[in-house]
């Protein structure tokens, strides 16, 4: 049976409070894993190679699941980020590209190369839907996907919500735009956003209905995923809310909720649809 293994990400552990205050290193590898995630991600937009061996001991005794975000900016930047990931039983290398051709041929051949890289290192590579990247804007990568049929993605919708301004409720077409990306995507990331902020607190009232959006979303990216899944594929599913300046502050600089909290509130969401999907199978 596929299994559902959610990560939280090393990013995301980090406070940046007015006051200074951060927790180690260790102590954030011992909040993982005590409330039970599999695995964590280390991103290397906020972070580098140095800092992913510096976390290779917590990795391996604390016993999860390593992810990498890799930025890279040229084609050869992949390379130790692969080698890496090998070494650390990584199911995906995440990629979001930091070369950006203005072209959609441009982006293709660079996504072509990118992918040629994996299958020789023997380590798949997940495109993710971000702002800043190639992968920027909604309607270029879906000519991008049309384009390379192997190309597979990882959804963190929040930012294509974001650059194409969504208007609530979302109508049919924006719904199956998004439904084209949701069917190339073979991971999925945690991040609630309205149409105006790439990031909102999903247990504010107000922000009630972008949770039901993208919870939808969710729902319907996965259960795709369960119906191309082999009996012992697993699904990862990353909860990934930024600090500051993603985490939205008042005007002393604190967050007005709490994100670790928050990330508990989306991984309970998210394990709820799981269930209920398994259930439609059985």
């Amino acid at each position: 049976m596929p299994k559902l293994d959610i990560y939280q990400s090393l990013w995301a552990m980090e406070l940046r409070r007015p006051d200074g205050k951060e927790h180690s290193l260790e102590k954030k590898f011992e909040m993982i894993s005590e409330a039970g995630y599999k695995g964590v991600c280390i991103d290397l937009g906020a972070g580098d190679l140095d800092f992913a061996h510096k976390a290779s001991p917590l990795i391996r005794k604390y016993k999860l699941g390593c992810l990498l975000n890799a930025f890279p900016r040229t084609i050869d930047d992949l390379l130790p980020v692969i080698h890496f990931a090998k070494d650390h039983g990584s199911q995906f290398v995440n990629l979001i590209d930091q070369m950006m051709p203005i072209s959609v041929d441009g982006m293709i051949a660079v996504v072509r190369e990118r992918l040629a890289m994996g299958r020789r290192e023997g380590m798949p590579i997940l495109y993710e839907t971000h702002r800043n990247c190639l992968t920027n804007d909604l309607f270029d990568t879906l000519r991008l996907v049309d384009a390379v049929p192997d190309l597979r993605l990882c959804a963190d919708l929040s930012h294509f919500l974001v650059d194409r301004e969504f208007r609530y409720p979302v109508s049919e077409d924006d719904h199956k735009l998004m439904y084209r990306i949701l069917d190339r995507c073979d991971s999925f990331q945690g991040r609630v956003a309205s149409r105006e902020q790439v990031q909102v607190q999903v247990t504010f009232p107000q922000h009630q209905k972008w949770f039901d959006i993208f919870a939808h979303w969710w729902e319907y990216g996965m259960r795709g995923w369960l119906k191309r899944a082999k009996p012992d594929d697993t699904l990862i599913f990353l909860c990934e809310l930024g600090p500051p300046e993603y985490g939205i502050t008042g005007q002393d600089g604190y967050e007005l909720s709490d994100r670790w909290e928050d990330a508990l509130v989306i991984r309970k969401r998210v394990e709820d649809i799981w269930a209920k999907l398994l259930g439609e199978r059985a």
